[in-house]
């Protein structure tokens, strides 16, 4: 790699607000702010709108679709396929 053509790489804390949730991790992001870390360092901090402590998925909340009745819904519009 060539000297002086990559940004730093250095820890990030990235927090979710929603959730109440942050991590410490590794990154090229930059921010102007800053949060003092669990281990009494002081990191870079950047907001996210979402992680995986608020994404439906991964806590579970994720709504399942009623794929039945939209199948139904369709074959009424336009009618059952030759063959079924």
């Amino acid at each position: 790699m060539r000297p002086g053509i990559h940004p730093a790489y250095r820890p990030v804390v990235f927090r979710d607000k929603a959730a109440a949730f942050a991590f410490l991790t590794r990154s090229t992001l930059t921010s102007d702010r800053t949060v003092e870390w669990e281990d009494g360092n002081t990191y870079p901090v950047v907001d996210v709108e979402i992680s995986s402590a608020s994404h439906p998925f991964h806590t579970g909340t994720a709504r399942v679709l009623d794929t039945a009745g939209r199948v139904e819904r369709f074959e009424r519009r336009y009618g059952r396929r030759e063959g079924r």
